[in-house]
């Protein structure tokens, strides 16, 4: 698996700065008074303990920094990761394990990736998808609504994979 760094998280929209421990005026460690929702508005005032409650002092600010990520996951992800860690990594046993097909197991462990700040890879043999313009994505819809192509075309077309591309696929494989 391939998958990069995000410098940034990016959450409804808005990119979010990593949260500091430390203050950078005097050194002292910082406190989480308000939790925010950013898909209801709901926002949590109160004193919150940061990195799953004390890390700081039983490790160090290297291991923090592996750390930070798996902090982010909740209870199910978290029991997901540790599924995955029993099974070597192997979605056929997570499969038999769990009773899951490994569309959806891929589903999940993308979906914890990126909870974590990373962007999973594509798979192998995809075509990558091609960025369309506003201007490409207002054509694929105009043609749609005139009837020039089918719901399942411009669905294809927005997801960016071309004609070309699925030839292109459809050749090597040959």
């Amino acid at each position: 698996m391939n998958f990069q760094k995000r410098e940034w998280m990016k959450d409804g929209g808005a990119y979010m700065n990593p949260m500091l421990t430390k203050c950078p005026v005097c050194g002292g460690e910082l406190v989480v008074t308000r939790l925010a929702c950013p898909s209801c508005e709901t926002t949590i005032e109160g004193h919150f303990q940061t990195m799953g409650g004390g890390l700081q002092g039983a490790f160090s600010a290297e291991q923090l920094r592996w750390l930070l990520p798996f902090t982010r996951l909740n209870n199910e992800q978290m029991q997901f990761i540790l599924t995955f860690i029993r099974c070597e990594g192997r979605f056929n046993r997570m499969e038999e394990e769990l009773g899951l097909s490994y569309p959806t197991l891929r589903n999940r462990m993308n979906e914890i990736l990126r909870t974590m700040g990373y962007e999973p890879s594509r798979e192998e043999g995809q075509p990558a998808p091609v960025k369309l313009s506003p201007e490409e994505r207002k054509r694929i819809l105009d043609d749609l609504d005139k009837g020039l192509i089918t719901l399942q075309e411009a669905k294809r077309r927005l997801k960016g994979i071309r004609e070309e591309s699925k030839r292109e696929n459809e050749v090597s494989e040959d």
